[in-house]
């Protein structure tokens, strides 16, 4: 089993910036892909940004030139989603996953991100 915990939300205006980290446990080396996934209310669940665990990436067209997904480098088990530039169509509760490349078996609680005009 792998637990995942994120962290980062809030509420901010427009153009701003967040962070969202996420902390995973458990057994987590079985694991080869990380990433977000978002759901705003009345709307589909969305893939935000994917990262492997050799460090490719891949982002949703909507997010793309201002959002990154990253790990860091010394704690394998963390990953962070830098938002820039946010949008009030960004608001949503984003939730962190991992599993085997576009299979996510494990998923957080999720944190809501609340963007205003």
């Amino acid at each position: 089993q792998v637990q995942l915990v994120e962290s980062g939300g809030g509420l901010v205006q427009a153009g701003g910036s967040l962070r969202l980290s996420c902390v995973a446990s458990g057994n987590f080396f079985s694991t080869n892909t990380m990433g977000w996934y978002r759901q705003a209310p009345g709307k589909q669940r969305e893939l935000v940004a994917v990262i492997t665990t050799n460090g490719r990436t891949n982002y949703a067209d909507s997010v793309k030139g201002r959002f990154t997904i990253a790990r860091d480098n010394a704690a394998k088990n963390t990953m962070y989603l830098q938002m820039d530039s946010l949008k009030p169509e960004d608001t949503a509760v984003y939730y962190c996953v991992a599993g085997h490349f576009d299979t996510f078996d494990y998923w957080g609680q999720g944190t809501q991100v609340t963007v205003s005009s």
